[in-house]
């Protein structure tokens, strides 16, 4: 489902989420899925993270798993994480209003004065 977009978007969801808590793979999958992105498989989540991993976004660690099931990766944000996520929040506020705006048929101040400055 719209590869690039999502690639993008599953980014800064990812991290998001990873402000909260250090998860694993499977209950970041979870997590997502309960503010409705049934629509990512578990498979296009590991990319994302082992990207994030290599551009020093996030750390993992292997844990010991609480129950008696095998070990788990735990990702944490780092700093570097933090500033993306800074950025991917106002590129998602810009591009979601704008997009709104679009779909909605909205002529904003915003866009009005945008359009007297060209």
């Amino acid at each position: 489902m719209y590869s690039e977009m999502l690639k993008g978007i599953l980014e800064g969801c990812i991290l998001h989420i990873l402000t909260k808590e250090e998860t694993y793979g499977y209950e970041l999958k979870s997590k997502l899925d309960s503010f409705g992105f049934l629509f990512v498989s578990k498979n296009s989540i590991y990319p994302v993270l082992s990207r994030l991993q290599k551009e020093g976004l996030i750390v993992g660690q292997m844990k010991k798993s609480l129950a008696s099931g095998p070990d788990r990766k735990y990702y944490q944000l780092t700093q570097e994480g933090l500033e993306r996520l800074k950025v991917f929040y106002n590129d998602w506020s810009e591009v979601s209003e704008a997009v709104n705006c679009l779909i909605n048929d909205v002529h904003s101040v915003k866009l009005k004065q945008y359009n007297r400055s060209i």
